[in-house]
């Protein structure tokens, strides 16, 4: 695998100075977020970390250039919105340009490939997300995402200072919208942290107020969990919602892996409804093992009837990234990986709930 990943990395490096001889604008961006995602992403904030990493080195040394260019002509507005348009052609991707005094208001037109935008000239953008982080004086800033203001769009927006004779006179702000820059990071890895998340405050502060009342599919647990052990191991299913209260689970299958399919109580405890999947071998990449799923479901069965207030609602597995989820009464929600799920036992939930501290299964 490191012989993989170094040989990987050689060829990049091999085509960064082949290809930036040819077309250095575009292709390197495109070249620098892919080479920067050579190793793993194990977190959605990871991932994003890495892409905005891999922008601002994009970005910052056009920009600095720009802002040199822009200092000789700041009291110029006419060759000032000049010099931007000459400056678009190093930043592809890029919506407008657009000139600020150091109070944050907007002293050039909104200059892009279509044409200038005079609208906002005058306005004070000091309020804008890209200007929070800017203030007071940095040099360069990269914004966080936001929802643009014309194009109802997530956006992100660079500042660069301009300065004369090292004194600072304004700044130079690139925007970008999100769907025009080419992402191409790898899907990052989730986490099997087991995370917990606080639910409805309301629903919590009534919870000794309500009791556990049996649904129809609690009446009929043990066939349920023969139902849908047989779908998952035999029938293609790898995700399922298993909604106790209501009555229903959706589930998701091997076959048609884009659209899920609503079970209600009637085909739940009915092993026919096995007849309507096609026959499928437990896949080999799955996480979760064939002898835990049962004893996930049986869990789910015990936690249903755990406490006669605090009891689970909802229960989830995905065979394939190995996780379960869990809401309670609560409305406390969990996401845990199944070895861990299973590791801790009922004793440790209902243990919880019995003790009075509720504070595993209901997150307070």
């Amino acid at each position: 695998m490191c012989k993989e990943l170094l040989n990987a990395k050689r060829v990049y490096l091999f085509l960064v100075l082949v290809l930036s001889t040819v077309c250095p604008g575009l292709w390197f961006f495109e070249a620098l977020v892919a080479g920067h995602y050579l190793n793993m992403i194990t977190s959605a904030q990871q991932s994003i970390a890495r892409q905005r990493d891999a922008l601002a080195i994009f970005l910052q040394t056009p920009l600095a250039e720009l802002a040199l260019s822009c200092a000789q002509a700041w009291d110029d507005i006419e060759t000032l919105e000049k010099t931007l348009r000459k400056g678009l052609v190093a930043l592809p991707y890029c919506n407008f340009l657009s000139a600020l005094n150091l109070e944050g208001i907007q002293i050039s037109a909104d200059v892009s490939a279509r044409g200038d935008d005079r609208q906002y000239v005058g306005s004070d953008r000091s309020h804008r997300p890209y200007m929070k982080s800017v203030l007071p004086l940095t040099d360069f800033v990269l914004s966080e995402s936001y929802i643009g203001e014309r194009s109802k769009r997530p956006s992100i927006t660079a500042v660069q200072i301009v300065r004369r004779n090292e004194n600072p006179i304004g700044f130079i702000s690139a925007h970008f919208d999100l769907h025009d820059l080419p992402l191409t990071a790898p899907l990052y890895e989730e986490s099997h942290d087991w995370r917990q998340m606080k639910g409805d405050p309301l629903i919590r502060s009534a919870l000794f107020y309500q009791q556990h009342v049996e649904s129809v599919l609690d009446q009929h647990l043990d066939t349920f969990i023969s139902v849908i052990e047989e779908l998952v191991l035999d029938h293609g299913i790898f995700h399922c919602d298993i909604y106790f209260s209501s009555n229903r689970a959706t589930v998701w299958s091997q076959a048609d892996p884009y659209r899920y399919r609503i079970l209600t109580i009637d085909e739940l405890i009915d092993p026919d409804v096995c007849l309507t999947f096609p026959k499928s071998p437990y896949p080999e990449t799955a996480i979760i093992q064939t002898t835990q799923v049962r004893r996930i479901l049986e869990s789910f069965r015990d936690l249903r009837f755990a406490d006669e207030n605090i009891y689970l609602r909802i229960g989830s597995l995905n065979i394939y990234n190995g996780m379960v989820g869990l809401t309670f009464s609560c409305d406390g929600s969990h996401s845990i990986f199944a070895d861990e799920f299973l590791q801790k036992g009922l004793s440790f939930w209902i243990g919880c709930a019995a003790a009075g501290t509720s504070t595993v299964p209901c997150v307070k």
